[in-house]
């Protein structure tokens, strides 16, 4: 079996293919490549009026790439519903040293000092590759991604991918798309330059997000 580097994980993002393990416990990783592609079009993000009072409010402090390591072994752990993870040791190992090398980002929500929330994910030119989210708090999860798409757009970011469709993202605005478009978008996408911004500088997420926003 081919050996999975860091090197090797970043063509095949640049392809639309990426690994999964079968099980926390399981150290074999496998490669998808999914007929179906979920996206979620940064000029159509569906921010709730609800959610945008709690980004505003304060409540949860938002930061990022201060814990990535610890942001993918909360995204591994049991939750309602989901009692294994795809998020294996080996994955924890390569995405660590993506991270290392400026290609793997990570949103923190923290509450009372306490991280309650966050997700992570790749860059690769102006796309970027969702992998997975947590919440153990109410709406953490839901205001790390306002921020990450807030940080996508000001950071000139084409391409949000997020692998599979949920209800979850659907609410958010993501769509499905082929296999073949996808590849489309994402060759467009891929050799384009964009930053991630760790810190917004001031810009309130939520206006970031709505100016972007398609009109109709």
């Amino acid at each position: 079996m081919l050996e999975i580097t860091p090197d090797l994980l970043l063509q095949a993002y640049r392809i639309g293919v990426f690994p999964m393990g079968e099980r926390r416990d399981d150290p074999k990783l496998y490669w998808l490549d999914p007929r179906q592609r979920a996206v979620l079009p940064l000029d159509g993000f569906h921010l709730p009026k609800r959610l945008a009072r709690t980004v505003r409010s304060g409540h949860f402090q938002v930061s990022a790439d201060t814990a990535f390591t610890e942001v993918l072994r909360a995204c591994a752990e049991p939750r309602p519903g989901h009692p294994e993870s795809w998020i294996n040791e080996p994955i924890i190992e390569l995405y660590s040293e993506l991270h290392r090398r400026g290609h793997a980002h990570s949103i923190e929500c923290r509450c009372e000092g306490r991280l309650v929330g966050g997700l992570y994910g790749v860059s690769v030119g102006a796309t970027f590759f969702g992998e997975s989210m947590f919440s153990r708090e109410r709406d953490a999860s839901k205001v790390a991604l306002v921020h990450l798409v807030a940080r996508l757009i000001k950071g000139g970011f084409r391409l949000l991918d997020c692998q599979f469709m949920t209800e979850h993202l659907r609410s958010f605005g993501a769509i499905e798309i082929q296999r073949e478009e996808f590849r489309s978008r994402l060759a467009d996408a891929v050799d384009r330059a964009a930053t991630f911004h760790r810190e917004l500088g001031g810009d309130d997420p939520c206006s970031l997000v709505q100016a972007n926003t398609r009109t109709s």
